[in-house]
């Protein structure tokens, strides 16, 4: 057995809690490792929480200032050298499937380490995370790790409810944030894809805390309840609607933006009902794009919903923000405006679209200053390549 099936099946083998044992014993006898350590992304991305014994962490790793946090802004491994020691820690990026979990750091001898060695370790971190995202079912080792703070009862609700915070697939790229991350509510974005589509949703619910939390919970659900049964899109909106109404009795309302993207074609379906803002950046240019406006869901009992077309064409960056952000007073009163807002995208259009969500939502905390935030605040950012139609017309 050569080493790196070695350290993937004691990773496969170990138990959900002892992810970090596993990974250190393995290194240690079969690449000579000095030193292991998993650092997790906390909830706000700016911080790398070492995993550790009770209480499974400790001090943590700014991500814009530290050697790991380059090879986690990068998601490339990036390897540091002391001289005096003829030491090196080698830091592995620690995603799945484009979302970014932390980083791998091992220290070893650096005559042990070559291109095949970083190459097994890179194959290590993957192997760890998709690990760590089925331990996490089972523990909350890895949970608690992400923690810089006590998340409020109705952030934990709505962490949980979210598929990731990025996604890479051949097609697109997306990346997410939520702020204040360990105070948010109302606010909430979804995603699914198949083999020919992909469907994403973006929600902003009334109210604050649990009440809001509990309104998105049952709206998102009832959106994935509509979709998993293969209703349409505009289906899907007037049975969230439904759901939402027959509870509150239209006391209470999301807005919520609902597309469904042809992955072959581009050709993508939108249902605006009332939804969070939506721009465009296509060839450096940032425009607002305005779909046909309709009823927030549950205002009314059973509101029509039809959906509109639309067309994202390879090279497009969509990026989607609730209200959080452009409601945003300066100390002085001034409100974050649109042409900030498009300056801000303009700024971030060479970054990758899982690096956007947090440039813009740091430059909007500048723009408040040292105000808390009375709203939370949300963007999405989806960069679209769609499909190569010559290379799926090849025999």
């Amino acid at each position: 057995m050569d080493r790196f099936t070695a350290a993937e099946r004691a990773l496969r083998q170990a138990a959900p809690h002892a992810l970090l044992q596993a990974v250190q014993d393995t290194l240690t006898t079969h690449y000579g490792a000095v030193s292991v350590d998993l650092l997790m992304a906390d909830y706000a991305m700016t911080i790398l929480q070492p995993v550790s014994e009770l209480p499974y962490t400790g001090e943590p790793i700014p991500v814009h200032s530290s050697p790991a946090g380059r090879a986690f802004g990068a998601q490339q491994p990036y390897v540091e050298t002391d001289d005096r020691t003829g030491l090196l820690n080698a830091h592995l990026p620690i995603s799945v499937r484009g979302d970014r979990l932390g980083v791998l750091t091992v220290g070893l001898d650096r005559n042990a380490y070559d291109a095949v060695t970083e190459r097994e370790f890179w194959e290590i971190a993957e192997v760890l995370g998709h690990e760590i995202v089925v331990a996490e079912r089972d523990t909350d080792v890895y949970l608690q790790a992400r923690r810089a703070s006590r998340l409020t009862l109705a952030a934990e609700m709505q962490w949980q409810l979210l598929p990731g915070r990025s996604c890479s697939r051949p097609e697109y790229d997306i990346g997410a944030q939520l702020e204040p991350a360990y105070a948010i509510y109302g606010d909430n974005f979804d995603w699914s894809s198949s083999a020919d589509h992909l469907t994403l949703v973006i929600t902003n619910g009334m109210g604050e805390g649990i009440e809001a939390a509990l309104l998105t919970n049952l709206a998102v659900n009832a959106l994935r309840n509509a979709r998993r049964a293969g209703l349409s899109l505009s289906d899907q909106a007037c049975l969230a609607d439904q759901a939402v109404y027959g509870h509150y009795q239209g006391r209470v309302y999301l807005s919520s933006l609902l597309l469904r993207f042809d992955l072959d074609t581009g050709n993508t379906q939108i249902v605006d009902a009332g939804s969070p803002r939506m721009w465009r950046l296509r060839q450096g240019k940032a425009e607002r794009i305005q779909p046909e406006a309709q009823m927030p869901l549950g205002m009314f009992e059973e509101t029509p919903y039809t959906s509109e077309p639309f067309q994202v064409e390879p090279g497009d960056r969509l990026v989607f923000v609730s209200d959080g952000i452009y409601n945003v007073a300066s100390p002085a009163g001034e409100r974050y405006s649109e042409m900030a807002l498009m300056r801000a995208l303009t700024n971030t259009r060479l970054l990758p679209a899982s690096q956007v969500p947090r440039a813009v939502l740091q430059e909007l905390a500048g723009h408040r200053g040292p105000i808390d935030a009375d709203d939370d605040a949300m963007l999405v950012c989806l960069d679209w390549r769609g499909r190569d139609q010559r290379v799926r017309s090849d025999p």
